[in-house]
């Protein structure tokens, strides 16, 4: 490994990852950054739409969005987003992304000292490189981020994760929720029941429907469900014939708005999934809910309620459960309201991440 400890770089540029919860696990690096770097320009490379979280960090001073082009605009894609990076001559480039691509496009961007973890085959393309942690599967996202910047001198933090809102986005939002009819100073819980990866990361419908009902006995208690695109249908189904206390949101907000709302509730559902980490970046209190993913790896950084039954197979970090779905089927709806409630009754509480 190449130690750059001497360097001091004046122009940072840093490949975010692809994805959003695992965007929210990098904040922490482009604070670690700033704060060894106070004087250097940072900026944040990463993939449209999700580079919209970042728009508002004051870490970075610019935020460089790309788009994934396929067919006849791939070529023309890659040949702009590497004359881009010539341009920005910077002089050291930080990969959070594993993929052979992005070194690819540091080394022909003439990035000068690119620094990543060794895989994929891209070691040759990097000046600075480490091989993946050995204990990779048994210590949080957030960290194997911030031991990439140990070649650099900067030693693993305590720095959390965070996404910046404006003062007027979260007004908005609330605007939004009192059209929505939610009155001011309700209880709202948030669900999000679907997650991008797959299936397998996903509790049953039909239970969370079961926790809805429930949490509507008590009048007070508003519901707001997120979702995208893909999984609108799915939330629209657990919605159907529910009370004019639940709010369908999926598919219906900006990422700024999801994250504007996930801030105003008292308490989010959810799986293993983005909006999870949104949460947690925002400190919204969570319970997550965990199957073929591990909450070692990528549950809720700060404060959360995780629910994993831990059965044999789990995590197998399958898309689609190739046998009985025990991991999920395990979790029974009586106990997840019961969760629910404990973080209602201690409101906006910060708990220590509790595996049952």
């Amino acid at each position: 490994m190449q130690t750059l400890e001497r360097l001091e770089p004046q122009n940072i540029i840093v490949r975010m990852p692809n994805w959003i919860g695992d965007l929210v696990m990098a904040t922490p690096i482009l604070t670690d950054l700033r704060k060894a770097y106070p004087k250097a320009r940072i900026t944040a490379m990463c993939r449209s739409p999700i580079c919209e979280l970042l728009r508002q960090d004051p870490e970075i001073d610019e935020l460089f969005c790309f788009s994934k082009a396929t067919g006849f605009g791939r070529r023309s894609e890659k040949k702009n987003i590497i004359e881009k990076l010539r341009k920005g001559q910077y002089d050291l480039g930080i990969l959070l992304t594993h993929s052979f691509s992005s070194a690819w496009w540091f080394w022909q961007g003439k990035v000068a000292n690119r620094l990543g973890y060794e895989c994929n085959g891209r070691k040759l393309l990097l000046n600075s490189s480490m091989p993946l942690p050995d204990n990779i599967q048994n210590q949080h996202l957030v960290v194997t981020y911030k031991m990439l910047l140990e070649p650099l001198g900067i030693p693993v933090s305590d720095t959390v994760p965070r996404l910046h809102l404006t003062p007027k986005e979260i007004a908005d939002a609330s605007t939004l929720l009192r059209q929505r009819g939610i009155p001011e100073g309700a209880t709202v819980v948030g669900i999000n029941p679907g997650a991008t990866y797959g299936s397998a990361k996903c509790w049953l419908p039909e239970r969370f429907r079961e926790v809805a009902e429930r949490l509507l006995q008590d009048q007070d208690i508003y519901l707001v469900f997120f979702g995208d695109q893909a999984t609108a249908s799915l939330v629209g189904e657990i919605c159907e014939g529910l009370s004019s206390r639940v709010i369908n949101m999926a598919g219906a907000t900006t990422l700024r708005e999801l994250v504007s709302i996930i801030s105003l509730c008292d308490v989010l559902l959810t799986n293993d999934s983005g909006p999870m980490h949104v949460a947690d970046a925002v400190g919204t209190p969570i319970v997550a809910l965990f199957g073929s993913t591990s909450e070692i790896v990528t549950g809720p950084y700060r404060s959360g309620t995780v629910i994993h039954k831990h059965v044999e197979c789990s995590p197998c970090y399958q898309r689609t459960c190739p046998i009985d779905f025990r991991c999920m089927k395990r979790i029974e709806a009586d106990e997840v309201y019961h969760a629910i409630q404990k973080m209602l009754s201690g409101k906006r509480s910060k708990l220590h991440i509790t595996a049952l």
